[in-house]
Order: C-alpha cells, then structure tokens, then sequence
C-alpha cells in the first residue's frame, strides 16, 4: 500500500535543494516532465542551509510539501583529502538541520539522497544495504560519507520516534552533461576527459594518472540517477536505504582506455602508484531498487561517456568563441 503521505504532482510543492548543481538540474527536468508544476529550487546565496535560522526563513518562504535534499559539499579524493573537515561539518549540518526543520514545519515527506562514499572500505561486493554497518569507510572520503549517512540515522531515528516520513536513497558516482569539469574538485569521469582532450589540442604524449588503475568503481548516467530519485520520492515507504546504481563494475584502468579511445587522444597513461586509489573496488547490488521502484539505468557506459564528452566539446567551442568574439 502506498503511504498516506505520497507526493501529488498536480497539487504538492516539492523542493529541491542542490537544484541548481549538476544532478539538481536533471532531478527538476524529471520532476517537470512528471507534471511537478511547482517544484522549486533556490541557490545558497540565497539561502545558506549551514545556518539555521536561514533554514527557517527559506521554509517559511517556500512551504514545501516535500523536500529532495541534494545539496552538498562534494569533490574527488583530491578534494576529499584537502578538505575533510569542511565536507564532514557542512555536510551533515545541512542535512540534520534541514531534517528537524523540515519536521517541525510539517514537512510531509523527506528524501536524502547519500552516497556509495558510507559504505565500509572492505565490504563485501557487490555492496548490499544490510552491510553498511559492517566497517569504517574508505579514509579518503570517510568524512563526507560519514556525514551523508547520518541522515539516514536521523531518518531512521525520525520514523520511530516522531512518524516522520523521511526516505533515503544511496547514489553511485555519477557523470553526464552538465558535469564538474574543474581539475581542483572533479570526479574521475570528467577529469579524465579533461585531461586527454587539452593533451591533445596541446600535442602532449602523455596523461597522468593517480594510482594504480586496479580500483573498480559503478557509474550511473546523471539522467538516469534522477529519474530515478523522482521514482523514490513517489514509491518509497520506509526509512531503510535504497542502493541507485547502473550494475555495471569497471576498473579506473579500463575506465580511462575507454576515454582515451572516445576523445581520440593519441597518446599514452601513465599511472602514479604513489597516489591514492581510493576504495579497492565500489559496486552495488540495485537489486532493492528494482524491487520497490521498478527501475533500472538505462544508459550504458560507453553511450553515457559518448554524451557526455560531446556535451563538454560543446561547451568548450562554446567558450573558445565566446573569448575570440569579445577580442
């Protein structure tokens, strides 16, 4: 039996935060062309949800219905390493604030979206919702998983305590147009694009690599991921999580013969054994997915990675004009 407490497309106020990133733009198209006509979105100038009373003010502005909780403080292991204590603090403020807030405003229903980055670094694979608890996250990124999964304690904690309808699911990395391009704070996907395509305008023979290349990881097309976020606000009816994932394993190093073949960079990788690897290996079991939303990824890789280069070569000639016209 659906929850008394479902999302009505024609009548409810759904908000998302983080709608303006990378996900957050896909998550309100698929919102749209599921008849949410009054989703909304807002940007942190906005509305700083680190502090709280700027949370009470944005809640009592928009009087949501519901509220898909995407916005975060996100990064590679780069960025993870240089910065674990602001991902850890302003990642999980956001969201327990949020949370409570929500709750207190009657808020009928909560969707935090987590991360693969909370499950332990040595579980078993594929990943199964009843492992999470098994070990302590990968170092590099423990901070920020940590973070996201007290959410799911907050929720799980909020159903038995107050009836609070707050759902959770867990997320893979994900790529796709529209994606974090900058080399400071990108995930692999794109930073691999970057890479070999500026290898090649500059005529360089190689590309550098950290790690070893043996790591495995799952990727999910960013389009793919909301549609299926949309599917969890609508389906789900408790506070257990929910693995998001394409199913598909690959290795960093099968990963990047993949982009180097796809942007046509004619060189050669080279890998740093010196630097990390991250998680030996990341895959999940979407078994619970299909089961309780009906939904799988419909995107494969090879297709999603095609997309999501010719997005950025796009937006790169774009750019390129761009400069030469203002000379």
């Amino acid at each position: 039996m659906l929850s008394e407490n479902r999302v009505n497309p024609s009548a409810d106020r759904v908000l998302v935060t983080g709608g303006r990133g990378f996900l957050g733009r896909h998550v309100m198209a698929a919102l749209a062309n599921r008849g949410y006509s009054n989703a909304v979105t807002f940007g942190s100038a906005e509305h700083d949800l680190t502090h709280e009373t700027q949370i009470v003010r944005m809640l009592e502005a928009i009087r949501p219905s519901a509220i898909v909780h995407l916005a975060a403080v996100v990064g590679g292991i780069g960025a993870n390493r240089k910065f674990p204590g602001t991902y850890f603090y302003k990642n999980l403020v956001m969201g327990v604030q949020l949370m409570e807030r929500a709750r207190l405003a009657g808020v009928k229903r909560f969707l935090s979206v987590g991360t693969i980055c909370s499950y332990p670094k040595f579980t078993p694979v594929p990943f199964r919702e009843e492992d999470l608890w098994i070990g302590y996250p990968e170092e590099t990124n423990a901070p920020y998983g940590l973070a996201k999964k007290m959410l799911l304690v907050q929720s799980q904690a909020y159903r038995q305590e107050f009836g609070y309808d707050a759902v959770n699911v867990m997320l893979v990395n994900l790529y796709g147009p529209g994606d974090n391009f900058d080399p400071e704070t990108s995930h692999v996907i794109p930073a691999l694009i970057r890479k070999c395509l500026e290898a090649a305008e500059r005529g360089e023979r190689e590309v550098e690599i950290w790690g070893t290349g043996r790591a495995t990881r799952e990727f999910l097309y960013v389009e793919d991921a909301a549609e299926a976020i949309v599917s969890a606000l609508e389906k789900l009816e408790d506070s257990d999580p929910v693995n998001l994932g394409s199913g598909s394993e690959i290795s960093i190093r099968e990963l990047a013969e993949k982009i180097v073949t796809l942007t046509g960079f004619p060189g050669r990788l080279s890998w740093d054994p010196e630097k990390p690897d991250g998680q030996p290996r990341r895959a999940l079991d979407t078994s619970r997915a299909a089961r309780l939303l009906g939904w799988q990824a419909g995107t494969g890789l090879e297709d999603g990675l095609a997309k999501t280069i010719a997005w950025y070569r796009e937006q790169r000639a774009h750019a390129s004009g761009a400069a030469t016209g203002r000379r």
